[in-house]
């Protein structure tokens, strides 16, 4: 990779990373159906009228739009709502690497390595340890939620993987087409006419959050993203994505002065590890294998 492209990739990932910290922004004032609504409104508006429709079915959109923006954003806006912390959230979310390998096996037919199983098996363990510190019923509940937003977010990458290669930007441009209608129909049925109405009063940090969530982390991300995967093999590219939980963490701490206690470092680390071995060790039992 070039420079130029090395920050590009470094962009991403701070825009990706910072975005946990706009969600907590952004739903301390704007109830989380509501909130994936509006952030599904942005993506949408104006991009729908400058990007041409992918070349897949409206089945495969509506499916991806259904599981990435209506299951996985409310489940995490709501787990953050409830008191998901930000960085936590931001590392949890990771489990989707495992999620989608466990849905590849069964809709796909692919078959894990011994090592990233390995690597499946010390991440759960990381998580069984920050869940130790989440036993409470009014913690606990984030936590699972969470991991079902993570859950979702791998079976958006199943239909992504039915899709084929489609341009990613247009791909994400209109299945956004998708979420809006239901969210505002659940947000008027669980959150109430008055939390529309409560968009007017809403102050200007909460309004940056929802407009960096809608076209700083979906549009700028998801676009330069998807220049970089056009130009670079996905093994080349994707990596850099383990690099948000820092980038969450540390956000967290300095901004939102998030507190991480020892047991949750350490799960941290676990979980860390264990997405390592899954990203790099089948490309370096590929390395040895000649040798």
């Amino acid at each position: 990779m070039t420079v130029r492209d090395i920050g590009l990739a470094l962009l991403v990932i701070v825009i990706w990373g910072l975005n946990f910290v706009a969600i907590k922004w952004g739903v301390a004032e704007v109830p989380p159906f509501l909130l994936t609504a509006l952030r599904y409104i942005g993506c949408v508006l104006p991009a729908i009228f400058f990007v041409r429709r992918p070349n897949v079915s409206w089945r495969i959109l509506i499916a991806y739009g259904l599981t990435v923006g209506v299951l996985q954003f409310s489940f995490l806006f709501t787990a953050i709502r409830l008191g998901m912390p930000a960085g936590l959230a931001s590392l949890v979310m990771q489990m989707q690497v495992f999620f989608t390998m466990g849905l590849a096996v069964f809709f796909l037919g692919e078959r894990p390595l011994p090592v990233q199983l390995g690597g499946a098996a010390l991440a759960l363990v990381g998580l069984a340890a920050i869940g130790s510190e989440h036993l409470g019923a009014a913690t606990i509940i984030p936590l699972l939620m969470t991991l079902g937003a993570a859950f979702f977010w791998a079976s958006s990458n199943i239909v992504n993987k039915q899709a084929g290669r489609v341009d990613m930007f247009a791909f994400v441009v209109w299945g956004s087409l998708v979420p809006p209608l239901p969210m505002l129909a659940l947000s008027l049925v669980f959150e109430g006419p008055e939390a529309i109405v409560g968009l007017f009063g809403i102050s200007p940090l909460a309004l940056g959050a929802v407009l960096f969530i809608a076209y700083g982390s979906t549009l700028i991300g998801y676009g330069l993203w998807a220049v970089l995967m056009g130009r670079y093999p996905a093994s080349v590219v994707a990596p850099f994505s383990m690099l948000v939980p820092l980038v969450g963490f540390a956000a967290a701490a300095l901004i939102l002065g998030e507190v991480v206690t020892p047991l949750e470092i350490a799960g941290s680390a676990l979980i860390f590890v264990g997405i390592a071995l899954n990203v790099f060790g089948p490309r370096l039992l590929r390395r040895e294998r000649p040798a």
